[in-house]
């Protein structure tokens, strides 16, 4: 809209151009002036260079009627506005410290052409067009223009509305203007506005400040207010890109104050506010839009909320009274820099108006004089001092009138104003200093007083650096914007009723360390019956070992809280932990996973262990037996060396399943499967020579049959082991070579640990090596089966059937318990399987001939194994 405005007025004003004035000149008069002109308030002062300045020393202005059925009145501005003259009036002050410093702008005179916008657009941008053009009547010549332009450079405006309309156009003509209150981030875009400048910092560095706020206190949800112009729009812009959950925070609501005084559109919006649970809001608005918002929350007496101001209102003298105390205690708000200023008040005290009645123009010090006295100039309207109404005499003493006037303990758009009269100074300085022939321009020319063109200012703008005597540095980066400072205030609740605006901190952006935050917390008036900051989040922070789960249609901000699955941990979203990790039972950190392996230190492990060691100790006892008794009967006619070489296979037999126990290792898996095969066809070999030559035997007691034993001799029966074993040893050999059994850390099992366990390799190989040794010993069985008839002095056939079939009923069922068990309990079946084994085949071949030998030694006799076999037959 602010841009329609604009077009139509420079459309106004190019038509007026086109007509000259006939009242009192010729036809063809050398001089013309526009039609309509209308007075601008304003104050003047002559100098070798002017410098501009834009200032809302009024509030409001009323437009006539514009029906066209007569000459137009010109507007008229109302409501004296104290702060926007003290702006003003601080840059004549800059203007005429700068004249009296001999190292700044030597021989050279400033001036300054000062007017008032009366806070509104048309006005501010007709004062910016007179300041830039010249108000005067202007002569038509056919001559190049000389001289200096009307002014050099313009401060302000102090709205960003005005600024964009205003710079917009100003820009086309490379016209300076240095704003020191419009703080609009749209105006740090250097293509639409060339040549604007600021002192004040940007709004997007303003909301960046707010949410570094709202992150310190952990205020993730909070609501947003903004005026219905340039300022609030962007700033709302800036912070829906900017703030978001890892930012600071969501919006719980973002509503736009309307222009004027609309009760329903404010009564929405506060009841609005009063539904939400955002405890923090946030208003982007100038001061007139907040006081009708302010007169609803009373209304409503919503309480409760920490109010965040921008720099707008945040010293607004007009909000700090008693009925909105209890509402607004406690804001913290971002506020303009504070400065100081030496000799500003000073300036002010010998300001005197002129009762000349011939101002020319120059007549704000009188509106000013009037306002604060309540009295009028000579001659005054009419039935003023019938009223009872004071005439002025120009001789009043300001220091006898309680006014914000001379408050110079706050200067905060003052300092701005006094910075960008400075900079203007500064770059002016450094374009009359150059040296003809090294200057910056094209052929190396430099800027000449005689001939100052605006851009030759921008330039100089660009690069100025200088420190302020209250020790801040001022600078302009690529987009025109100044060094960003901040001052953050706290409203406290005085115990008188009222309100003092204390500064708590401020906030920064330095070139070496980037943002800077200082709050100083302990000074915090906090308006809660905690005296603490409040909570302001739309979800509580989730606990350790939950994930977010964001709420349909609502934002980030909010969310449920879900316990993450196992395996998963965190609070914003669960990730898994690393291979060999797990949740804790919180999930709120990954742990080592547990380990699971058969152990010697663990119940089962120990059993086993003690069994496989009993087992080992049982074969050296019996073998030591079978030693000492190596010259018995009962030992003799059993083969001695057969059953040498099968206890020790025993032995060997239970000391493998040792290897089964204990953390699996690369070396313990290759070995253990080995050594249970080896030891066991060993073993199995021996029980089957035996048995073989017990038939043999047989066979050659009857007629005919003693060429049978020929062939079954020690050598021969030696090397019938030999031979069996050697094939149980090439199929292990050819196994670990092909495929050898590794350690593997098996998680498939259980997801909370880790079992440690050895693969076979080679699934073939582990089934060739256990089918050799069934074939053995179903062998063995079926030749024992045979020879169980056979007479007495031969029974041992009838022990080897019986151990062979307890050999063979365990491994036949090893194989589907050791397929279904899991993990350690695998080895713990497969250790089961050899013990079991081991100590039936103890048991059964050598339990019955221990026995004779140690408790019946009566039957350890030939005659008596002979005799039982006769009496049996």
């Amino acid at each position: 809209m602010c841009f329609t405005i604009m077009w139509t007025l420079l459309l106004l004003i190019f038509l007026c151009t086109c007509f000259s004035s006939l009242a009192s000149s010729p036809l063809y008069s050398s001089s013309c002036q526009l039609q309509g002109q209308f007075h601008l308030n304003g104050m003047h002062k002559a100098g070798d260079v002017v410098l501009g300045g834009l200032f809302g020393m009024h509030f409001f202005s009323t437009h006539p009627d514009l029906s066209y059925h007569s000459e137009p009145k010109q507007p008229t501005c109302h409501g004296f506005d104290v702060l926007g003259f003290k702006q003003a009036q601080t840059m004549a002050f800059a203007i005429d410290e700068i004249n009296r410093n001999p190292n700044l702008l030597p021989n050279v005179t400033l001036g300054y052409s000062v007017y008032d916008n009366c806070n509104t657009l048309g006005i501010g941008f007709r004062a910016a067009f007179s300041l830039a053009g010249g108000q005067k009547e202007q002569v038509i010549i056919h001559e190049p223009c000389e001289g200096s332009p009307p002014v050099l450079g313009i401060v302000g405006d102090d709205s960003s509305t005005r600024s964009i309309a205003i710079s917009t156009v100003l820009g086309l003509y490379r016209v300076p203007l240095v704003s020191y209150f419009s703080t609009c981030s749209c105006l740090s875009n250097r293509q639409k506005f060339p040549s604007f400048f600021r002192t004040i910092p940007s709004d997007a560095f303003q909301v960046r400040a707010i949410i570094q706020i709202l992150k310190h206190f952990g205020w993730t949800w909070a609501g947003l207010l903004i005026s219905d112009n340039d300022y609030g729009l962007h700033a709302a812009r800036s912070f829906q890109s900017d703030l978001g959950p890892s930012d600071g925070g969501c919006l719980a609501y973002l509503e736009v104050l309307p222009q004027g005084d609309d009760p329903a559109e404010l009564r929405r919006i506060v009841d609005v506010m009063r539904k939400s649970t955002a405890r923090v809001v946030i208003v982007f608005a100038h001061e007139g839009h907040i006081i009708n918002l302010m007169e609803e929350v009373v209304r409503q007496n919503v309480t409760g909320l920490q109010w965040i101001a921008s720099e707008a209102w945040t010293a607004s003298d007009k909000l700090q009274t008693p009925h909105l105390t209890p509402y607004l205690a406690g804001t913290l708000g971002i506020a303009i820099r504070r400065g100081e200023i030496q000799g500003l008040r000073e300036f002010m005290l010998q300001i005197h108006p002129d009762i000349s009645n011939n101002n020319d123009g120059n007549d704000m010090v009188n509106r000013f004089w009037e306002y604060i006295y309540r009295c009028r100039f000579a001659p005054p309207p009419s039935g003023w001092v019938e009223a009872g109404g004071a005439i002025c005499t120009g001789q009043e003493d300001l220091e006898t009138v309680q006014t914000e006037f001379l408050d110079i303990l706050n200067l905060r758009p003052e300092y701005n104003v006094y910075k960008a009269v400075y900079a203007l100074a500064y770059a002016l300085h450094e374009l009359l200093q150059c040296e003809p022939g090294r200057g910056p321009f094209s052929g190396n020319s430099c800027g000449d007083l005689q001939r100052l063109e605006p851009w030759q200012l921008v330039y100089y703008l660009q690069k100025v650096n200088f420190t302020t005597s209250f020790g801040d540095e001022v600078s302009f980066d690529e987009n025109g914007d100044v060094l960003p400072i901040y001052d953050i205030m706290n409203w406290q609740w005085l115990p008188d009723g009222g309100i003092k605006v204390q500064n708590v901190g401020e906030v920064k952006k330095s070139a070496l360390k980037g943002e800077e935050l200082t709050l100083h917390e302990d000074k915090v008036y906090w308006n809660f019956v905690s005296k603490k900051p409040p909570r302001s989040v739309c979800s509580e922070s989730c606990p350790p070992g939950t994930r977010r789960a964001r709420k349909k249609g609502e934002p980030e901000c909010c969310f449920d809280c879900i316990l993450c699955s196992e395996g998963k941990i965190n609070s914003t979203e669960c990730i898994s932990c690393p291979e060999d990790f797990w949740s804790s039972p919180q999930r709120d950190l990954c742990v080592p996973k547990k380990t699971e392996f058969l152990s010697y230190h663990e119940p089962l492990g120990i059993c086993l262990t003690a069994t496989s060691l009993l087992g080992t100790f049982i074969c050296a006892v019996v073998l030591g037996i079978f030693i000492c008794s190596r010259q018995t009967p009962i030992v003799r006619a059993n083969n001695s060396e057969l059953s040498f070489q099968l206890l020790v296979s025993l032995k060997l037999c239970f000391l493998c399943s040792l290897l089964f126990i204990g953390r699996p290792r690369l070396w313990t898996c290759q070995l253990r499967h080995a050594a249970f095969g080896i030891s066991f066809v060993l073993c199995v070999a021996c029980i089957l020579v035996k048995t073989m030559v017990v038939l043999a035997v047989f066979k050659a007691s009857k007629p005919g049959g003693g060429a049978s034993l020929k062939w079954f001799g020690a050598v021969q029966q030696r090397g019938t082991v030999l031979v069996l074993t050697s094939v149980q040893a090439a199929i292990c050999t050819a196994w670990l070579v092909s495929a050898s059994p590794v350690p593997h850390k098996n998680t498939q099992y259980h997801n909370d640990k880790i079992v440690y366990e050895c693969v076979v390799g080679s699934t073939i190989g582990f089934a060739v090596l256990l089918g050799y040794i069934g074939l053995l010993a179903l062998l063995s069985f079926l030749i024992a089966f045979l020879a169980r008839n056979l007479p007495d002095n031969f029974n041992e056939a009838k022990l080897i059937t019986f151990s062979m079939l307890i050999f063979c009923a365990v491994w036949v069922a090893f194989v589907p318990a050791y397929v279904s068990s899991p993990g350690k309990y695998a080895d713990a079946v497969e250790v089961f399987a050899i013990l079991a084994s081991s100590f039936g085949l103890l048991l059964a071949l050598f339990g019955p001939k221990c026995y004779i030998i140690l408790l019946r030694p009566e039957r350890n006799t030939k005659k008596a194994i002979m005799g039982r076999d006769i009496n049996k037959s």
